[in-house]
C-alpha cells in the first residue's frame, strides 16, 4: 500500500532504528515506548490486519512469533517478556497494518487487561 507508514519503513523509505529484517518480517523499536523492551514486528507484505490473515500467512505469522523471542532476548527482556497484536478498532489498532508489538524489560509489564 503506498500510503501506508509501516509498508514504507519496511521499504526503507522511511527511517526507523530497525533491529531485525528479513524476506519475510522487518522489527524495529517503537518511537513511544510504553516498556523499556518496546519493539514491532511487522510483516514485509502489508496485511491489514489479524483479521485479514489467510492460511498463506502462516509462514510469515510463524516468522513473527520466533523472531519475537530472539528480539526479546537481545533487547533485555530474556526473563520473559509479552506479545501484543491489536486488531480493529475495537482491538485497539492504530496502524492498519498487521504488527506485533514487543514488552519487556526488568519488571513485570503488568496485569493483562485494566479492568472497567
Amino acid at each position: 500500500m503506498s500510503d501506508c507508514i509501516f509498508c514504507k519503513i519496511a521499504a526503507g523509505e522511511i527511517p526507523a532504528k530497525k533491529c531485525y529484517e528479513d524476506d519475510l518480517v522487518v522489527a524495529f523499536h517503537d518511537i513511544h515506548p510504553l516498556r523499556p523492551t518496546h519493539v514491532l514486528v511487522i510483516p514485509v507484505r502489508h496485511i491489514s490486519s489479524l483479521a485479514h490473515v489467510s492460511a498463506e500467512d502462516e509462514p510469515v505469522l510463524g516468522r513473527m512469533l520466533a523472531v519475537a523471542q530472539k528480539l526479546a532476548a537481545e533487547n533485555g527482556s530474556d526473563d520473559g517478556f509479552r506479545c501484543i497484536i491489536n486488531t480493529g478498532r475495537i482491538g485497539g489498532q492504530e496502524v492498519p497494518h498487521l504488527h506485533l508489538h514487543i514488552l519487556g524489560g526488568p519488571e513485570p509489564v503488568g496485569p493483562m487487561v485494566a479492568k472497567t
